[in-house]
């Protein structure tokens, strides 16, 4: 089943340098997470005030997006990549040491930036080396993305209970992220560009709205993220507040979902060849609602785990698969197909879980968790007629 992780991506070595960057926007990106009960506390926040400054991160994202593909044809996918590691790197480095509210808010807008420059930019790297080298490494890839969201998740709470000032944390960890970015720095220069047919069709604006096919792939793209957005953010809660579960199990529905992501993209470069990216899809979206509903309606602490690590499994090969079609949409500049979708993409990921908490203060939670489920059938539905490519 991981055999391929030997061979292809551990057994090239631009394959797992590129890996790198993946497993450090993860980490970074866990850690932060991890740290923010820790900022509410230090500006003295309700949680409305919080949720209005954490909407400076997606704004950074979103605004970004649109220019993200540009830059990657500007500078190459290569330093377009190495760039957005460093910016990646020095903004949430610094984040944690930022004692001014406002300064504050425009960092974590420099942090959203400095994620979707990178997203777009590594993933392009990636889907060049499958090219290059006949091999599937993208969602081994994003196997490492989990991967590193788990290990800044457990290291800062780990560092954070001993004591350790989060602020000193971040940059003690930036360190080590800028020293292995000098172990890959020249490995991910020498990644060759997908060499491709021209086309006098190919669309060059930064922005066009999908259509079509392509649509279709969107529309799935954020069902998918919708779901992993909301599980990231609520799961914890869940268990807290309508499981009632003892303390010790409250993060074990969020491990278990996050376990069996990271496991279902570590094995997903062998199994969607296989099956084929819409059964994968389809069987994905199945699974995710099955687990949804075992959560719902047996709210008990190791039922609910079993169904958030079923949420995990089901959603784990979504992106890979779609982040790989969209950098092969016929007739789109280089990135543009990418950075669409991850426009799209991380909009359902950040901004959906937001739509769950008004939902869950207006209704319900498990009412606001059926939504999602429903979410995911339309995944299900439209995975039956895409074209992937």
């Amino acid at each position: 089943m991981f055999s391929h992780i030997t061979k292809d991506f551990l057994g090239n070595v631009k394959s797992y340098s590129i890996g790198v960057v993946f497993i450090a926007l993860g980490t970074m990106i866990g850690s932060w997470a991890t740290f923010i009960p820790f900022v509410k506390q230090s500006f003295s926040l309700d949680d409305a005030k919080l949720g209005i400054l954490l909407l400076s991160l997606p704004l950074g994202a979103l605004s970004m997006n649109p220019v993200a593909a540009a830059l990657v044809r500007k500078l190459g996918m290569q330093k377009a990549t190495l760039s957005g590691y460093i910016l990646v790197i020095v903004a949430f480095g610094a984040l944690l040491n930022i004692s001014n509210l406002w300064l504050f808010a425009f960092g974590l807008y420099i942090c959203g930036t400095s994620i979707a420059i990178t997203n777009v930019a590594m993933n392009t790297c990636v889907n060049a080396i499958e090219h290059k080298f006949h091999i599937k490494i993208m969602s081994t890839c994003h196997g490492m993305f989990s991967l590193g969201l788990m290990l800044g998740s457990i290291g800062s709470s780990f560092f954070g209970g001993m004591g350790v000032v989060p602020g000193f944390y971040m940059l003690g960890f930036s360190a080590i992220m800028v020293a292995a970015f000098f172990f890959i720095k020249n490995t991910i220069l020498t990644i060759e560009d997908e060499v491709t047919e021209t086309s006098p069709d190919i669309k060059m604006t930064r922005f066009a709205f999908p259509t079509g096919n392509f649509l279709l792939m969107i529309i799935i793209g954020v069902c998918i993220n919708i779901t992993e957005g909301s599980m990231t953010d609520w799961t914890a809660v869940y268990m807290r507040d309508i499981v009632h579960t003892n303390r010790i199990f409250e993060g074990w529905g969020l491990a278990g979902y996050s376990f069996f992501m990271a496991i279902g993209r570590f094995s997903g470069d062998k199994i969607i060849p296989r099956f084929g990216p819409n059964n994968i899809l389809i069987y994905g979206g199945g699974i995710a609602v099955l687990g949804l509903l075992i959560a719902i309606f047996l709210p008990y602490t190791f039922t609910s785990i079993l169904g958030f690590a079923l949420v995990g499994a089901g959603v784990s090969c979504g992106a890979p698969i779609l982040y790989a079609s969209a950098a092969r949409v016929p007739n789109m500049a280089k990135g543009s197909g990418l950075a669409l979708m991850n426009t799209f993409a991380m909009g359902g990921f950040l901004f959906g879980p937001v739509l769950i908490g008004f939902i869950s203060e207006s209704l319900s939670l498990p009412i606001a968790f059926g939504i999602i489920s429903i979410l995911a059938a339309v995944w299900v539905y439209n995975s039956k007629k895409v074209m992937l490519f």
